[in-house]
């Protein structure tokens, strides 16, 4: 249980999340993540990471729990730094990252994956923003990375998901397979990216970040504003404590 790493071939590092039931993740669980990324892309042996989970869903994104627990905020801002910070290590890993989704990809989930370099899905992965369900705001910034603006705005006011077959449509997923093939499919596009020269794997991730239209770091601890916001304002808790219900 917890963030951890494996080598399964030269080249190539396996960083694995697994926070059982659903892989919602708490506070710490985001800085760990953020951390074992930052390393894996720091070896000089690395040359393409895959950030991989176990269990039914790839991520849940922030553990509610956790925060109902919290009569004040430090848990939000908590895990609104720490959402920062995974997500950062992702975006600016040293080395090409891909992402292997399976099942559930929501919240946190679509923000590892928007900024991943590649997203490998199983056939029944499917990626969604419930934030306005789960009294939060944030990561539309990743998720219009793997879907066009308008797309991107009627999902997040919906919170319905949109499914890896539809993302390989849009382009933004490498490929779609059985859930069984999805480790070896995400494996593979790894090692043929790692047999490229790592200086310049290096040199192009880099240069790739540069050219970004979007600074996805500021614009998402933009949004992140808005969460804050939200907590103070009473309505984030008024909404988490109600989610799951059923509506009138």
């Amino acid at each position: 249980m917890g963030v951890s790493t494996s080598v399964p071939e030269p080249g190539v590092t396996v960083v694995t999340v697994d926070f059982p039931p659903v892989n919602a993740v708490p506070v710490r669980g985001w800085y760990d993540l953020a951390e074992a990324v930052r390393g894996a892309g720091a070896e000089p042996g690395t040359r393409c990471v895959v950030l991989a989970a176990a269990g039914r869903g790839f991520n849940a994104g922030v553990d509610l729990k956790e925060l109902r627990r919290d009569p004040g905020h430090t848990a939000l801002l908590g895990a609104n730094r720490g959402c920062a910070a995974a997500f950062a290590a992702v975006y600016d890993c040293e080395v090409p990252v891909v992402a292997a989704v399976q099942g559930f990809c929501l919240g946190g989930g679509v923000g590892l994956a928007g900024n991943s370099d590649a997203i490998v899905a199983s056939d029944d992965a499917a990626f969604g923003l419930p934030e306005l369900d789960r009294g939060a705001l944030g990561a539309a910034t990743h998720l219009a990375r793997l879907v066009p603006q308008h797309l991107m705005r009627a999902l997040y006011y919906t919170s319905r998901t949109v499914s890896a077959a539809e993302l390989h449509r849009h382009g933004s997923v490498w490929a779609v397979v059985p859930r069984g093939e999805l480790r070896g499919a995400a494996v593979a596009l790894a090692r043929e990216i790692a047999a490229k020269d790592g200086t310049l794997l290096r040199l192009a991730k880099a240069a790739l970040n540069g050219i970004d239209t979007v600074d996805v770091r500021r614009s998402y601890r933009y949004e992140q504003g808005f969460t804050f916001e939200a907590g103070l304002d009473g309505v984030a808790r008024r909404v988490r404590d109600t989610f799951g219900e059923e509506r009138t």
